[in-house]
């Protein structure tokens, strides 16, 4: 393999999707890392705890020597043999730790010592970070923004998409952004969702340009908080409002949050462990906000839901779930956004259906 230098290009990495090995310890990169990023730790989280104990008490030679001692024989080989590995199934990547000092040097040198050369980032993780939380704001700051809104169950995100430039912030937070919008998957971090973000909107910026489209989301989508800087610019940025019919809204909600739904819990689970997993997951929802909807009201939908789930488990039809999707969105769901839409009318650019929505957008000129 020809050797290739070391590399501060930031952005280009995050634009080109360059692969990435994270040789921090895995606790460390369970709090964030980076798109198409690896972790392949040279230290594992407890040999880290006790080097890290050793500087703070011996200093640093007597800690870089117990880490030595700590990764050596066979756990080295097999670290390295990670490392090969990785090097083999991305010739183009690169590695990094924290700063870019001591881990990822020795990293290198130890891939070096077994006969390939591999660069890595200069500055490590944090500057990395530094670099996407700095992007972030002065995209936010600087950037056109158009919001997609519109009621519950209009499919919001499915004409999003289809816009010009989008960012798909529930697809970014892997969350639908209400009390029934968890995903089989977990979310990503704080700091992993705030990554791809920055990721998200550098390349909405230099790959595609012109006004980025958004959806509209409240400070939260799911446990994944929007920058302040970025939800105070949706507050003042244009609105496009789609509308749907209630039947059409009824079968997005249903074939979304029911249909494909229980196929995820059973894909993951199997099918008796996915079908309990799904029918909790329902019920969890609706008892989430029960406060909000009053003891009467949950009360009623939950007798409809679980009807529903019976009927859906013994014949595997899934229309009985209209009649509490229906009642939802029409007492619950659309009086609250009705309320959030009044005062907002004057920064309305258009209102239709996902055709006339996507037809205005392609068509706009950029602002």
């Amino acid at each position: 393999m020809a050797s290739r230098p070391d590399t501060d290009d930031y952005l280009s990495l995050f634009l080109n999707d360059v692969p990435l090995m994270d040789v921090r310890a895995p606790v460390e990169f369970d709090r964030g890392s980076f798109p198409n990023t690896e972790n392949a730790p040279l230290m594992n989280d407890e040999e880290r705890h006790r080097v890290g104990i050793c500087y703070k008490e011996k200093g640093q030679d007597r800690a870089i020597e117990l880490g030595h001692q700590l990764v050596s024989g066979d756990i080295k080989a097999q670290r390295i043999e990670a490392w090969k590995r990785f090097v083999a199934r991305h010739p183009e990547g690169y590695l990094f730790c924290f700063r870019g000092g001591l881990r990822s040097r020795l990293t290198q040198q130890w891939i070096r010592d077994a006969g390939i050369d591999y660069p890595l980032v200069k500055g490590g993780y944090k500057a990395l970070r530094r670099f996407l939380i700095d992007s972030l704001e002065a995209r936010i700051e600087s950037g056109d923004f158009r919001i997609l809104s519109g009621r519950t169950g209009t499919g919001k995100t499915r004409v999003l998409k289809q816009l010009p430039n989008p960012v798909d912030l529930e697809g970014l937070a892997n969350h639908r952004g209400s009390s029934f919008g968890r995903q089989v998957t977990p979310q990503p971090s704080q700091i992993d969702f705030e990554n791809r973000l920055a990721v998200a909107m550098l390349k909405a910026h230099h790959h595609t340009g012109g006004p980025v489209y958004l959806e509209d989301e409240s400070r939260l989508v799911g446990r994944c908080a929007l920058p302040e800087s970025l939800r105070a610019r949706m507050a003042e940025s244009p609105l496009m409002i789609l509308e749907q019919p209630m039947d059409e809204r009824i079968a997005i909600i249903r074939e979304d949050y029911v249909e494909g739904m229980v196929a995820d819990y059973i894909d993951r689970d199997g099918q008796d462990a996915g079908w309990l997993n799904f029918r909790d997951y329902l019920l969890s929802a609706l008892d989430r906000i029960r406060k909000r909807l009053g003891g009467e009201r949950h009360k009623q939908l939950r007798s409809l839901m679980e009807q529903a789930l019976d009927e859906q488990a013994t014949s595997g039809r899934t229309d009985a779930h209209n009649a509490w999707i229906g009642a939802l969105l029409q007492d619950y769901y659309d009086p609250m956004y009705d309320y959030q839409l009044s005062r907002k009318e004057g920064r309305i650019l258009v209102r239709g259906g996902p055709q006339a929505i996507v037809d205005w957008a392609r068509s706009a000129p950029a602002t």
